[in-house]
């Protein structure tokens, strides 16, 4: 079956499945490190002692860390990606096909912030980006044959547009 047949809104709730699980790691991890730093075993004994301090850094960076996929999560939960609209090219909610010069065609699925990942449906491999990414926001606007570029480091990657859904 062809990515562009596939439905958008599984694509949503896999990315959704996806946060969730990483929320509920990240909230996990924000515990141990929280409880690590709040142990009596680990108060500082003198001014080289930092186990504590450092728990307590990465407690607090978890915090920030499950913040942020809580708000991606958001982002997602109210995102409705629209179908294609030929008029005004490629906007939030496609799906594209692109191809490299070595013919090497990738999918994407073009969505809000907080979502960028692999995912895999029906035997596909499916890129999700945010379109505040450099790929996506160099996709923005354009139609099925038009050239994608993007500078990474020293080296200019060009695609070109094959297929939109």
């Amino acid at each position: 079956m062809s990515i562009f047949i596939m439905d958008k809104f599984l694509l949503q709730q896999q990315v959704l499945e996806r946060l969730a699980e990483d929320l509920l790691q990240a909230e996990q991890a924000a515990r141990a490190a929280h409880e690590t730093a709040t142990h009596e075993e680990n108060i500082a004994e003198n001014k080289y002692d930092t186990l504590g301090l450092e728990a307590a850094y990465l407690a607090t960076g978890q915090a920030r860390r499950a913040e942020a996929i809580r708000q991606a999560m958001a982002n997602w939960r109210q995102f409705r990606p629209q179908p294609y609209d030929a008029s005004k090219g490629i906007q939030l909610g496609a799906l594209v096909c692109l191809v490299d010069a070595d013919d090497k065609q990738q999918q994407l699925f073009l969505g809000p912030a907080g979502g960028s990942m692999k995912l895999v449906s029906d035997a596909q491999p499916v890129q999700v980006i945010s379109s505040e990414s450099p790929l996506g926001r160099a996709m923005l606007g354009k139609f099925e044959g038009d050239e994608v570029s993007i500078q990474v480091a020293p080296i200019r990657q060009r695609f070109e547009v094959l297929r939109v859904h």
